[in-house]
C-alpha cells in the first residue's frame, strides 16, 4: 500500500549537497511530502489536489492528510474564515482516493455522488498565517459490491484542523464501470458531442449578490423572478471544470446552492455551516437548469434554512438545505 509521503534516498559521501551546514545527507531531513497524485483524485491540474497523504486507521477506517492554501484563485476566504466549499473539494477528493487506492476501483470508472452531509465549527475555518493543516479520519459504511467489484459506499468523516474539530461530513456514492455508465448516459455519454451541443453561458448576476469579487465565479443568471435563478454553466472554468465532463459538476450545484442561498438572503446569510444535499440526476450541458430557493425559517441554533431545488426539463436534478449564520 503505496503513501504519499516520500522520503529521499541518502545520497554518495562525495555529493552531499548540505554536507558542512549540519547534515551528512539527504536521509538526515525530515520527510518531504508532496500531494497525492492528481489522477486519483480525479484533477487535471496539480494545483487543486488538497490531499498530500493517507494511511489505514483500523479496520474500515482511514486517515487522509490534507493542505488548504491561505488563498486560492477560486474558494477564496470570506471575512477572515476558509471558504466551507474548500471542506466539501476536499472530502471529494478524499472519497475518490480511497476508492481507488483501499477498493481497487479502477481510475477510469465514474465515482456518483448520491448524497451529502456536512456541518462545520465557523471558528475552526479562520485564516492564519500559515496554510491549514487538515486531517480526515474516515470510517466506510454500507460497502455495496458485484461480484468483486465496489459499486457503492458510504463514508463518515471527522475532520481535523491541527487536531482541532472541524467538521463532520457524510458522503454517499456510487462507482460504476464504463460500459454501464455508458449504457445509463446513452448519447450524453459521448463527451465530444455533450460539449458541443452546450449552451453558451447566461449573463452573470452582480457578483456582489452572490458574495463574489469576479463576474467568471459567478454561477447564476438573473431570471425576473424572486428567489429564481438560471444556473450559469461555464465550461471554460479552470476550477468547476477542471477537465471535461459530459454534465454539469456536483461542485457546480453546490456552489449554485451557496450562491442562492446568499442572493436570496443578503446579509442574513454569510456562511454555509450546514448543507445537506441529494444529486437526483445528471444535468445536462444542453438545456437551462433552474434554481430556486426556499426560505425555511430557522433552526434551534438560530441559524437561516433555506431549502435549494435545481431542476431541468421539469424535473428535480438537485436539491439542498443550507444552514447558515
Amino acid at each position: 500500500m503505496a503513501s504519499a509521503t516520500l522520503t529521499a534516498p541518502s545520497t554518495a559521501a562525495d555529493h552531499r549537497p548540505f554536507a558542512g551546514r549540519g547534515h551528512t545527507g539527504l536521509s538526515d531531513l525530515p520527510p518531504l511530502t508532496t500531494t497525492v497524485p492528481r489522477q486519483y483524485v480525479h484533477r487535471t491540474a496539480v494545483s487543486e489536489v488538497f490531499l498530500t497523504d493517507w494511511r489505514r486507521a483500523g479496520t474500515d477506517a482511514w486517515v487522509v492528510s490534507a493542505q488548504w492554501p491561505r488563498a486560492h484563485s477560486f474558494y477564496s476566504p470570506v471575512d477572515g474564515l476558509h471558504d466551507p466549499m474548500l471542506l466539501v473539494e476536499t472530502v471529494r477528493q478524499a472519497s475518490i482516493l480511497l476508492s481507488h487506492v483501499a477498493h481497487g476501483v479502477p481510475l477510469d470508472h465514474p465515482i456518483i455522488w448520491q448524497d451529502l452531509h456536512y456541518s462545520l465549527v465557523p471558528d475552526a475555518l479562520r485564516v492564519t498565517g500559515s496554510p491549514a493543516e487538515i486531517e480526515l479520519h474516515i470510517t466506510d459504511h454500507d460497502l455495496l459490491h458485484r461480484g468483486r467489484r465496489l459499486a457503492g459506499a458510504r463514508l463518515g468523516y471527522r475532520v481535523l484542523r491541527d487536531g482541532t474539530d472541524l467538521a463532520t461530513a457524510e458522503l454517499h456514492f456510487a462507482c460504476q464501470t464504463p460500459a454501464v455508465y455508458r449504457r445509463l448516459r446513452g448519447e450524453y455519454s459521448d463527451l465530444q458531442r455533450a460539449n458541443a451541443r452546450k449552451l453558451e453561458p447566461a449573463e452573470p448576476v452582480a457578483p456582489r449578490l452572490v458574495a463574489r469579487d469576479r463576474t467568471g465565479d459567478v454561477v447564476l443568471s438573473p431570471t425576473g423572478r424572486a428567489n429564481r435563478w438560471q444556473l450559469r454553466v461555464n465550461t471554460a472554468h479552470p476550477v468547476l471544470f477542471d477537465h471535461p465532463v459530459d454534465h454539469a459538476p456536483g461542485m457546480l450545484m453546490m456552489e449554485a446552492a451557496r450562491q442562492a442561498a446568499h442572493a436570496a438572503a443578503g446579509p442574513a446569510f454569510s456562511l454555509p455551516t450546514d448543507m445537506r444535499c441529494s444529486f437526483h440526476r445528471y444535468g445536462e450541458l444542453d438545456a437551462p437548469c433552474w434554481v430556486e430557493v426556499t426560505p425555511a425559517g430557522h433552526d434551534a441554533e438560530g441559524r437561516l434554512l433555506q431549502d435549494v431545488t435545481i431542476q431541468q426539463n421539469g424535473r428535480t436534478v438537485f436539491t439542498a438545505r443550507t444552514a447558515g449564520r
